[in-house]
């Protein structure tokens, strides 16, 4: 396959990034290691730690976790757009 040809693939993928790999993203709060999942990827319920709503079985959603040794025991199921906007709540501010 032409290189040209496997670029538009990739870059037609969600944040730019192949599904299954991570991605390290760098945010006023730490580098943050970041994975998108399909809905097809998905087998249980988790509970969004930005809107406290659920994450159905099958709903695309994005895990992370801090980007040190051992971060990974402090993975996360986020909504995608709770996640873009945490850092815009503060203290005292309602999740609604």
């Amino acid at each position: 396959m032409s290189p040209r040809r496997a670029r538009h693939r990739e870059s037609s993928r969600p944040f730019g990034f192949p599904r299954g790999m991570d991605a390290v993203e760098e945010w006023p709060d730490g580098e943050w290691k970041v994975r998108m999942l399909t809905g097809a990827s998905s087998t249980k319920d988790y509970r969004c730690p930005g809107c406290d709503q659920e994450i159905r079985t099958g709903q695309p959603h994005l895990v992370s976790w801090p980007n040190w040794p051992g971060g990974d025991e402090e993975r996360r199921h986020w909504h995608s757009g709770c996640w873009r906007k945490r850092l815009d709540r503060g203290p005292g501010r309602s999740r609604y």
